[in-house]
């Protein structure tokens, strides 16, 4: 029965236990890439953290995470950074890790020299420190390493070993048994051995001034001073007792975070009262916390049964969720009279503002919120179902025709408010101290989600699929005289307008767009656009605090604009908190000032309150996680990190990751970086934490990274240098090698043209001697032919000449012949001097002498004829040698007959005698035959 009675108890506080709590990062064993459990953390002086996780040691460095598996393939069971050594301890197993110069862990084992010390089947939960000693704890002992000497002392209590503590300066333990010891000299001393200790398991030790506060796993807190033991109680006393302690850890500022095995984790302070109470329908991953840790930045992490959780208990930045789906999704948000009121989808609800109350919903206002709206003490609500006024805890609806966006006070007209509805606009009147319903302005009947009013009776509307109007109304309010619709700017989707500084501003996709007094068009406003540039629009939703500030939401930046107070302009200011973490409603955010520097902004599952004056955190430092460089299509090398590079020309494929080890759920870290050597720019800001440079030409480069965080730049700059070499037949030795190579070729280059061109010259000599030798034979062929011709010419002349001669003795002889046959015909009486006369004439035509004269004149034109003729043909006469030397000179028949002195027949008879003893064939002529020869 009292165990239901703690249930119900618990289960009844926690329905009504309502508070905005810390901000909650989640890390997924899916996310960070191991087992679901972790035992212990621990971080660094470099702010990087250490979980002992159920695959082995899990590395977060604040942008990546890494897993080392165990060396013995068991689950670690504990970790604690020590200086630069990061201790773990497993199964049968416990040692340390080093970082190595490119930044990754390698693991050095202790136990394996003390081997054969260690007990079968002994696991070591827990590693504390003190001064030069490491202690590990097992559940049977407790092994005390001298770091300096590199010696082992061991304590070994018969009962075995509960848990090991450390306070300021002491190590204490408490045995299975239950009694509690105090390390001294490497040797246990009994504490206490008190009845209420040794029937309660210890779950931590904490230090205070008198003595010590020991905290229990079922009966709560105890002080022991002296050998005094009393009860500590606290507000939680109740729940812890039903919740099963299983961590705990003394914060800072002196409050205490206790973790549970089913009710998550309590945060206490030094006089026992609950602060926070987080579980997992608060924001937990899991209500199991198997070890706590609070972190530099004082962020308070919890190793849970299924992930981590880091929680932002320093944060500016509070939530509250609701996981239970009760409150819906937060579309207004008012401080009124000291309560808080929240309107969602579900209805009105309220509570009083900073109490731990839960929200309770007004009667009658189930359904969609819209707005809310203080005017002149009253509080109206702009609902689904009309127009509320809300009072203490109530709410009346005065306009239940049509569902209200929002509303507008009339300038000079401090008894009438304009509502815009889904119908138009209607006017509401304050007539008896009591709001009601006056009427509907007519001649406008379009939605008025968006309306300002400008000089009394000009209004502004932004429709979403319409556009902008100007409405121009009459003095009672009751109609619209003029109706303008505007081209441009154009509608939009999640468009908005406001009127900031006395001043109309419309807002949609492509920017912020300011009404012109004087030409009543709209123009763009270079500032606010900016807001939306880069693709980062997601909503034109303005919205005016009461502080005179503009609101802009974008897709990683809240952005807010304040007038500034020299100079009247517009000063800007950007939260880095992203769309995707404040899980607002697109179209529909919301803010809502609750004091001078606290705003509330509503999400889908609850709302979140921050402080702008708060947003300002310490000064972190930015480093270079780890450099890796590839080949083409290889596998990923890790480098050096903490001296400059030297790579070879194909590991030109360059990854940088770098990092500010911050945890903060609502502020992202930005980057900005410069390869110098490749780039002439810095990149523009990119919360991704890794870039790839690939094909990278040989040469000097420095790398350079800096960082913003809630919009301020980061004071330091990581650089590395690093210089890719050039390939071998590029460097300065192989250039060298070439110039020589170069130059020896050139030597035997020019002497080879040398000598040919000596060669060809010497060729071209030859060419031209042969030439001219060529030529001299040319010439002297041709004076040869010159002097064949003339001798042809002298043969032919001389043939003539003896032709002519020929023919001449011819007619000689023939005149004689002539004469001497006159003669003979006179008487023969005739004188003695006549016959004398004849007988001299025939010693003139002696046929012998002629050819003798012939033959003479012919050898001496055409030397060797006869001979060669005679030669050929043995068988020629000297008749026929006759012949054919008339036939030499090309005689005719007629021509060669007086010269035979026979008749032109028997010359043709002599010829062809002549050819049958030459055996000439028939088509060849005889001439032609002479003639050749």
């Amino acid at each position: 029965m009292k165990t239901n009675f703690f249930i119900l108890f618990f289960l009844l506080t926690s329905f009504a236990f309502s508070q905005e709590l810390p901000p909650i990062v989640k890390y997924t064993p899916n996310f960070y890439g191991a087992g679901n459990q972790n035992w212990m953390i621990s971080q660094d002086q470099n702010h990087y953290l250490f979980f002992a996780n159920n695959e082995g040691l899990l590395e977060y460095n604040g942008s990546n995470w890494k897993l080392y598996p165990s060396p013995n393939e068991t689950i670690i069971r504990s970790v604690k950074v020590i200086d630069n050594k990061i201790y773990t301890g497993s199964y049968m197993e416990f040692g340390f890790w080093t970082r190595k110069s490119d930044g990754q862990l390698k693991y050095t084992s202790l136990s394996q020299t003390i081997k054969n010390k260690i007990l079968d089947d002994e696991q070591f939960w827990n590693i504390l420190n003190l001064d030069q000693w490491v202690i590990f704890q097992s559940l049977n002992r407790i092994y005390i390493y001298d770091s300096k000497a590199g010696t082992f002392k061991i304590i070994s209590p018969k009962t075995g070993v509960n848990k090991s503590f450390k306070t300021n300066n002491s190590i204490y333990f408490q045995t299975i048994a239950g009694k509690l010891f105090e390390i001294e000299s490497g040797k246990g001393r009994l504490v206490s051995e008190e009845p209420i200790l040794i029937k309660n398991r210890i779950i931590n030790i904490i230090s205070i001034n008198e003595g010590l506060l020991i905290q229990t796993q079922l009966n709560g807190f105890y002080t022991l001073i002296g050998s005094d033991l009393s009860k500590f109680s606290t507000e939680a006393d109740v729940q812890l007792s039903v919740s099963s302690v299983y961590s705990s850890q003394l914060l800072s500022d002196g409050t205490i975070a206790i973790g549970t095995v089913s009710n998550g984790i309590f945060i206490i302070n030094s006089v026992g009262k609950i602060i926070y109470h987080i579980t997992q329908s608060q924001g937990l991953s899991n209500n199991t916390a198997l070890c706590l840790f609070e972190d530099a930045d004082k962020n308070l992490w919890a190793g849970l049964d299924n992930g981590i959780n880091c929680i932002n208990l320093q944060s500016p930045i509070h939530n509250f969720v609701d996981n239970t789906g009760v409150l819906g999704t937060v579309y207004c948000s008012k401080l009124y009279n000291g309560k808080l009121y929240i309107g969602t989808n579900q209805g009105l609800f309220y509570k009083n503002y900073h109490s731990s109350d839960f929200f309770k919903l007004i009667s009658g206002t189930k359904g969609q919120v819209w707005s809310l709206f203080e005017y002149d003490g009253s509080l109206f609500c702009g609902h689904d179902s009309g127009t509320f006024v809300v009072g203490d805890g109530t709410a009346k609806n005065i306009f239940p025709f049509s569902g209200t966006w929002k509303f507008e006070a009339v300038p000079h007209k401090k008894d009438l408010l304009l509502q815009g509805n889904y119908y138009g606009i209607s006017v509401l009147e304050k007539i008896n101290n009591q709001w009601t319903f006056r009427n509907k302005i007519a001649g406008f009947d379009y939605s008025s989600k968006y309306f300002e009013i400008l000089n009394t009776n000009e209004i502004y509307i932004s429709h979403e699929y319409k556009g902008v109007f100007r409405l121009q109304l009459d003095n009672k309010f009751s109609k619209v005289s003029s109706f303008t619709s505007y081209e441009t700017p154009k509608k939009g989707k999640n468009a908005s307008l406001v009127k900031f500084n006395n001043k109309i501003y419309y807002a949609y996709k492509e920017g912020v767009f300011k009404l012109n007094d004087k030409t009543k068009l709209f123009e763009k406003d270079k500032l606010l656009s900016a807001v939306f540039e880069k693709d980062e629009y997601t909503s034109g939703k303005l919205i005016l605090d009461d502080s005179n500030k503009i609101w802009l939401f974008s897709k990683n930046y809240i952005h807010y604009f304040s007038l500034s107070k020299i100079n009247n302009q517009l000063k800007q200011n950007v939260i880095s908190i992203p769309s995707s973490l404040t899980n607002s409603m697109l179209g529909y955010e919301n803010i809502a000032q609750l004091s001078k520097s606290e705003y509330l902004i509503g999400t889908t599952d609850g709302y979140y309150i921050m402080n702008i004056n708060d947003l300002s955190f310490k000064n972190y430092t930015i480093s270079i996680a780890n450099i890796a460089i590839n080949k083409l299509n290889e596998t990923i090398v890790s480098q050096s990190i903490k001296e400059n590079g030297e790579f070879k020309y194909d590991d030109n494929n360059i990854s940088f990751s770098y990092t500010v080890p911050e945890y903060n759920k609502y502020i992202n870290v930005e980057y900005q970086y410069l390869l110098k050597g490749f780039q002439d720019q810095w990149s523009e800001w990119s919360a991704k934490p890794t870039v790839n440079f690939k094909n990278l030409p040989p040469g000097d480069y420095s790398f350079k990274v800096k960082a913003k965080f809630a919009n301020a730049t980061l004071d330091n700059t990581a650089i590395y240098s690093f210089t890719i070499l050039k390939p071998w037949y590029r460097t300065n030795f192989a250039i060298f090698i070439y110039l020589v190579f170069i130059l020896v070729m050139g030597y035997y280059i020019h002497k080879a043209y040398r000598n040919y061109y000596h060669k060809q010259k010497e060729k071209l000599i030859e060419e031209n001697n042969l030439l001219l030798e060529i030529k001299e034979l040319e010439n002297e062929q041709q004076m040869m032919r010159i002097r064949n011709e003339q001798l042809s010419q002298d043969v032919d002349s001389k043939s003539r000449e003896l032709a002519v001669s020929t023919m001449s003795l011819n007619s000689k002889n023939e005149l004689l012949a002539y004469i001497k046959e006159d003669l003979k015909k006179t008487n023969e009486n005739e004188s003695r001097s006549i016959k004398s006369v004849i007988s001299t004439i025939n010693k003139n035509i002696s046929k012998d002498d002629t050819w003798n004269v012939f033959k003479e004149a012919f050898d001496s034109a055409d030397k060797d004829f006869l001979k060669k003729i005679k030669l050929a043909h043995p068988s020629l006469t000297p008749n026929d040698l006759r012949l054919c030397a008339y036939l030499r000179l090309n005689l005719s028949s007629k021509e060669v007959a007086p010269l035979l002195n026979i008749s032109v027949r028997s010359v043709e008879i002599k010829r062809y005698r002549l050819r049958k003893k030459m055996e000439l064939s028939h088509e060849q002529g005889l001439v032609e035959y002479i003639l050749a020869v």
